[in-house]
């Protein structure tokens, strides 16, 4: 699901770059950043901000979060993959993969951003396609109708949030589609990042009320992990929208 969420993005900025006249040559690196920038900040983010405990404390720890082993208590070891992605993570080293590669191309951070924008929805949505096939962030018990069993973790109906999240985010590919058609001139005055981060964000706190939480810590706090991480990426994509608006005035 990554592979396709990215590939698809990956076309989508290209045609974006193509209607926008920016140079292959500007683009062909665009790839490698926005991958390991994802990969490396999904990562980091869920070992940091979800189980310290279990990554920062020992050097077994440390290995496990930075290549996909997991060691076994007789001392051997296995290769897991990465279990454990952050999208506050992914996103915040989405960002920061962004400003080294606009660094290097001498692009403006504004229109980077903003394309990579309105591809991101369709990324999104085949993340949580693939957390939904891997009974991953399930729902809280529930009785609606459309509730789903995972039956890798036991046998109740839930919320399957990771499919109100994937049908937002396939949603916000659409509408930023559509409105980058209608409103190209918004495109490099940071519109278009503001607008998904607050979508993405806003959409992500409200949706938490439906989900377990993913570690223990999180039952003593007044919001969950999730809903802290999204409020500061709320708070830029607003500020983005609004810092839109006076730099086209």
């Amino acid at each position: 699901m990554w592979i396709i969420g990215l590939a698809l993005a990956y076309f989508v900025v290209k045609r974006l770059y193509q209607e926008q006249k920016i140079k292959d040559e500007y683009f062909d690196p665009l790839f490698i950043y926005c991958f390991f920038g994802i990969l490396i900040g999904a990562r980091l983010g869920h070992c940091i901000f979800y189980q310290p405990q279990d990554f920062l404390t020992s050097w077994q720890g440390i290995v496990e979060m930075l290549l996909p082993i997991h060691f076994l208590p007789d001392g051997d070891w296995k290769i897991t993959g990465y279990a454990g992605l952050a999208s506050h993570g992914g996103t915040l080293g989405l960002m920061i993969a962004l400003w080294l590669y606009v660094r290097k191309t001498k692009l403006s951070i504004w229109m980077v951003l903003d394309n990579i924008a309105i591809a991101t929805g369709i990324t999104a949505c085949f993340i949580r396609l693939g957390n939904l096939m891997n009974s991953e962030i399930i729902g809280k018990i529930t009785d609606v109708p459309w509730a789903f069993i995972f039956e890798k973790v036991d046998a109740v109906p839930r919320h399957p949030g990771q499919l109100y999240e994937a049908i937002a985010y396939a949603l916000l590919f659409f509408i930023m589609w559509a409105l980058h058609k209608k409103m190209p001139e918004k495109i490099s005055t940071g519109w278009y990042f503001g607008f998904c981060l607050t979508y993405i964000f806003t959409f992500r706190f409200l949706i938490e009320y439906t989900k377990e939480i993913q570690e223990a810590f999180e039952a003593t706090l007044p919001l969950d992990m999730g809903q802290i991480l999204s409020i500061p990426f709320i708070i830029i994509g607003v500020y983005c929208m609004i810092r839109a608006k006076k730099v086209k005035q």
